[in-house]
């Protein structure tokens, strides 16, 4: 059916814009070492093949723990727009100071306007209500595995941006962190 080819798309969409948005960054200053990298890079990937695959391809883990009907199909699709409009917002807020992996900028700023108000990680916060919206419309247990997956790297990735934000900005950055929540909006 066409319409269960609308989340796809949304990825897909997304994707084209992350990779056309990736241009116009400012120089690197630190990057992660490519170990550490791949440890958040992996668990992704396969977040993804698991969200992706073909269910045949999965054995047990094809197995469903929600319904497939329109009205799962539909509140996953709903969240993963959601989602994936949030971590679009958020990309473009944070601006040139932006990177696909783990690193510092040349005259890197601390961004707390826009979303980056609502949450310190709004694009993980959006990637992960994306991925959870994603598992919902899938409903089996590799989606299930596909979260855990993503929210490790994530958890992960935010370990270290945290450890190097505290170190780039200081007492400035311990306030951002003591008056804005993580990932989830409205909780400390």
């Amino acid at each position: 059916m066409l319409l269960y080819q609308f989340i796809p798309a949304c990825w897909i969409i997304w994707l084209l814009i992350w990779l056309f948005a990736s241009f116009g960054a400012k120089k690197t200053v630190r990057q992660e070492d490519p170990l550490s990298r791949l440890g958040n890079t992996a668990p992704i990937w396969i977040g993804a093949f698991l969200l992706a695959a073909n269910p045949s391809w999965l054995g047990p883990l094809r197995f469903r723990i929600i319904p497939q009907d329109l009205t799962f199909y539909a509140i996953g699709a709903a969240l993963t727009v959601a989602g994936l409009l949030f971590a679009i917002w958020a990309r473009y807020h944070i601006g040139r100071n932006w990177s696909g992996v783990i690193t510092l900028k040349e005259d890197h700023a601390l961004i707390r306007s826009g979303p980056y108000a609502l949450v310190r990680h709004p694009i993980y916060s959006g990637l992960m209500l994306a991925i959870v919206g994603s598992a919902i419309a899938r409903g089996d247990i590799a989606a299930a595995f596909a979260i855990v997956a993503v929210l490790y790297a994530v958890l992960r990735r935010m370990q270290i941006e945290e450890s190097w934000m505290s170190e780039t900005f200081g007492s400035a950055y311990a306030d951002y962190k003591a008056s804005t929540p993580a990932l989830i909006p409205f909780l400390m």
